[in-house]
């Protein structure tokens, strides 16, 4: 895990983290998002605490779910995460 100070801000850590780490490295670090990267160190999206606390309780969790299995696409703000987020635990709720 890199920590950096860019527009996405928080723990920087790669996309092939579980979810379970990635719930545990948000929780120790005290932050509701990650920063993801791919091998090469490149942004690949942000993920929420939240995000990934619905997809834990949902039927279909697995503890071998990647980050990147669950990134619709690159984000650019925790902003816009947080609103697709929000979205999506609309969706999981209405299912």
């Amino acid at each position: 895990m890199v920590d950096d100070d860019t527009d996405a801000s928080g723990p920087r850590v790669c996309d092939d983290m579980t979810v379970e780490v990635a719930l545990a490295v948000m929780a120790g670090a005290r932050v509701d998002h990650l920063t993801l990267c791919d091998g090469d160190d490149q942004y690949t999206g942000l993920i929420t605490r939240a995000r990934l606390a619905v997809l834990r309780d949902s039927s279909t969790y697995t503890d071998r779910i990647r980050l990147r299995e669950v990134l619709d696409g690159p984000s650019t703000s925790p902003g816009a995460v947080e609103e697709h987020d929000r979205a999506a635990d609309l969706r999981a709720l209405a299912l």
